[in-house]
């Protein structure tokens, strides 16, 4: 098998936890484990077929661990492997960007972020 080349470093990362989804998913995971369902509260615009794709690929890359607890009803929970804990500092400036971004376009940033734990 070839081996894959890229022109930057910062396309590794982007096939890794680019798109629309994955670092806001991270971003929640941040702040513990969480449940599909909760994903899904935190996230409602991201349709259940998303979430559950993009939790399996970021579980794939090692990025996130999914944890299965041996109860009925089943639970299944997802965390930040240690791995995935080295994409925090990333997390955190792309957050800050966001803020200033929201800021330098539209004003008070609190009239333009829904009310979250993120957003405090």
């Amino acid at each position: 098998m070839m081996q894959k080349k890229y022109n930057i470093s910062v396309e590794a990362t982007l096939e890794v936890i680019g798109g629309k989804w994955k670092c806001v998913i991270l971003c929640h995971l941040t702040h513990g484990k969480k449940r599909t369902s909760e994903l899904k509260r935190l996230i409602p615009s991201i349709t259940q077929k998303m979430l559950t794709q993009q939790l399996r690929e970021l579980e794939q890359d090692g990025i996130i661990n999914r944890i299965v607890y041996n109860q009925v009803p089943p639970k299944v929970e997802y965390e930040l492997s240690e791995y995935g804990q080295s994409l925090e500092i990333i997390l955190s400036a792309l957050c800050n960007w966001g803020d200033g971004h929201i800021e330098r376009v539209y004003g008070n940033r609190s009239d333009f972020l829904e009310e979250s734990i993120l957003n405090q």
